[in-house]
Order: C-alpha cells, then structure tokens, then sequence
C-alpha cells in the first residue's frame, strides 16, 4: 500500500504549535539570562565601563575626580537612572547571550522542511552566524578605546566630558550589535553564491566598487562615526569579500 502524499508533513495547527514551542523556549532563554546579568551587574558595568576609565585616566580631570591612578566613573542624571541602566545592561546582555538559542532555534523550526542537503549547508550557516556576530562583537568591543580617544579628544582640552550611564552603555550595545551584523556579510555572499544569484567572476569585477560601498556602509552603520571604528570594520568586510570569492572557487561557482 502506498503511503499517503501527505504522511510526514505537519498541518498548520501543528505548525503554529512548533512555533509556539520555539519562541516560550527562546522566551525563557532571554528572562534565565536577564537574571543572571542581573546578578551580576556590578563586575559586568564594571567590565564595560572599562574603555572610558581607560581613556580617563591620568587626564586629571577636576569634574569628575579623576586622577593620576584612576578615571572617570560614569555617572546618572536622574534618581531613576542607575536602576534602568541595571535594567537595560540585564535586557543587553540577556539578548547577546540568547543569539546561540535563537538561531538554533531557528534552525530546528526550518530544518523539518529542508532536504538532506540543505540541512547540510543550514548547519554550517548556523554555525558561521554565530561565531562571526561574536567575532564582531570582539573587534567593536577592541575598537571602543581608540574612538573614544577621539570623541573625548576632539573638542579639545576645554571641554572636561562626562558621561552618563545610560548613554555609554547604549553606545557599546550598538557599537556591538552594529559590528555583529556586519560581520555577517561573508555569509550573505557565501549564500548568493550558493544559490547561482551571483558568481565568483562578477564579483571579482566589482572590486573597486564595493570597497567603495563597504568605506560608505561602515561610515554608515558605527553609532561614533569615528574613524577608527570604520576602519576596523571596513578591513574585515573586505577580507570576508575576498575569502567568499575563495569559497565561491572551491565551489565553482
């Protein structure tokens, strides 16, 4: 007897039921994760508030105390604010820490409908999204120093900068997010090239271009607009431009 056409696939009932089950889980990654930041909040805004102590120190700077050992604490300008800075580090670092069990699963949502082989590129592509957004949130999290040397710099010695928590913080989190998708560029290329949408030759053929758009696109994305931050993202993206035409050749494409 043959088996029914159908036999195997999920109705959309069940379907919506997977979807569900999916999101409670990354639902419940994302509140474990806030509590735990949460926990932890001192050695965590400790840890970030590094560059700007770094680059603070020794300044000597009268407004905030700062002297030849130490630097600039950050600082709040409302009652409110150290507990929604508590709040947004907990929501930052609870998002961060759950990209692996949103893509995975995202990934397992996807997989029942994809062939054999398409679950063999999907895993690959899983893993490259993961490791290169935390390879970008390194490279952002490096880069923060030197562009903070040039924003506090650039209005010169007369101007003592202090900065509130809140918007420290939110700057390193867009710094971080920024640098994490653009450093999935490798995997967007990768992918057109896998399904034929371009090929190895146009893309040596639009060289001069596209590091042109990648200069504009960095310029663009990084929340300082620093110098420093767009190099550091303009140089990987071109390297990944240059290593996804190599993939592009192993697969003859």
């Amino acid at each position: 007897m043959n088996a029914p056409a159908d036999e195997g696939r999920m109705t959309l009932v069940e379907h919506l039921g997977e979807l569900r089950r999916r999101v409670i889980i990354c639902a419940i990654a994302l509140v474990l994760f806030s509590v735990l930041v949460f926990i932890f909040y001192s050695p965590i805004l400790h840890f970030l508030s590094g560059p700007y102590e770094d680059v603070t120190k020794g300044t000597r700077n009268s407004a905030c105390g700062a002297t030849a050992t130490s630097g600039c604490k950050l600082i709040a300008t409302g009652p409110l604010e150290p507990l929604l800075v508590r709040v947004k580090v907990s929501t930052y670092g609870a998002i961060a820490l759950s990209v692996p069990v949103i893509f995975w699963e995202i990934w397992r949502f996807v997989t029942p409908g994809l062939h054999k082989n398409e679950r063999r590129y999907g895993i690959f592509f899983l893993i490259a999204i993961v490791v290169l957004f935390a390879l970008g949130g390194v490279v952002a999290w490096f880069s923060m120093k030197p562009a903070l040397e040039f924003l506090l710099g650039a209005g010169g010695s007369g101007i003592q900068p202090l900065l509130a928590a809140d918007k420290y913080l939110t700057l390193v989190a867009l710094m971080i997010a920024a640098f994490g998708v653009a450093f999935e560029f490798p995997v967007l290329l990768v992918f057109l090239l896998l399904v034929r949408v371009v090929n190895t030759r146009q893309l040596r053929s639009i060289r001069r271009w596209m590091i042109l758009g990648i200069v504009i696109f960095a310029a663009v994305i990084t929340p300082s607009s620093d110098p420093f931050s767009l190099f550091f993202m303009a140089v990987p993206m071109y390297l990944f431009y240059e290593i996804a035409i190599v993939i592009g050749r192993v697969m003859k494409r």
